[in-house]
């Protein structure tokens, strides 16, 4: 099995969560604290960058790497332009 259907196997088992309880069940079972933690930064990152604020303003706030930042900048523009 390659790293892409281990990827498609991982949503497939997201999505099937009935609620936002057991989705939150499941994340928990499946990450360690410390990756919850990084994961939720990375989405107050696009949230962020959404709602326009300053790309060094969101990594001193988040505590997180500019590059970090910017690499959700590119996310967003990438998805922007499909």
């Amino acid at each position: 099995m390659n790293t892409s259907e281990y990827f498609d196997q991982l949503v497939d088992h997201l999505l099937s969560c009935k609620s936002n309880e057991a989705l939150a069940q499941a994340l928990q079972g499946l990450l360690t604290p410390s990756e919850t933690v990084e994961i939720s930064k990375r989405l107050q990152i696009f949230r962020m960058l959404e709602a326009g604020v300053p790309q060094r303003e969101i990594a001193k706030q988040l505590g997180v790497g500019i590059a970090t930042v910017t690499r959700g900048s590119r996310v967003l523009k990438s998805e922007e332009s499909e």
